[in-house]
């Protein structure tokens, strides 16, 4: 693997170590709670997180991804939390998803980083930009959730 790539590996495992730094402390409750302001959760943010990764992926290489059939309609683009009628995946399940998944796709990917696939509606066609794209993506809702969890901590 080009020393590039492998950049950029490091970089979505350090920035999804610092998300889940940043979430270790919020219990299942406090991820319910949208506050005044805000249109998501911690719980949507993450699940968010997760299933996005994927699927971008997957419309890139059009190769199946692991994400639950039921997370599209809890986090897909334009889900929104409070339309929720079950209950979501725990803060703990979603947390092991996140912390195994930088290791699955450099597992998928580390050696097809730059293979050609046809290109997205956002000009990628290759894994590397998609990663890219995902990493910028999950510094948003980072902020997101860290905004979130000020409220948090200033409602207690």
């Amino acid at each position: 693997m080009e020393r590039g790539n492998a950049v950029l590996f490091e970089q979505l495992t350090a920035y999804r170590s610092e998300l889940l730094g940043v979430v270790a402390d919020i219990s299942d409750a406090e991820a319910e709670i949208i506050p005044s302001g805000f249109n998501n959760n911690i719980r949507w943010n993450l699940g968010h997180l997760y299933t996005d990764q994927f699927l971008w992926l997957q419309a890139l290489t059009g190769e199946r991804q692991p994400i639950p059939p039921e997370y599209m309609k809890w986090f897909g683009y334009g889900t929104n939390p409070a339309d929720f009628a079950e209950l979501t995946p725990s803060m703990a399940e979603l947390k092991t998803l996140l912390r195994q998944q930088p290791p699955a796709i450099r597992q998928m990917y580390g050696e097809r980083m730059e293979e050609v696939f046809p290109e997205t509606e956002m000009g990628m066609f290759t894994v590397s930009q998609v990663l890219v794209r995902t990493i910028f993506h999950e510094g948003l809702h980072l902020s997101a959730i860290l905004a979130i969890k000020r409220h948090l901590r200033i409602l207690q």
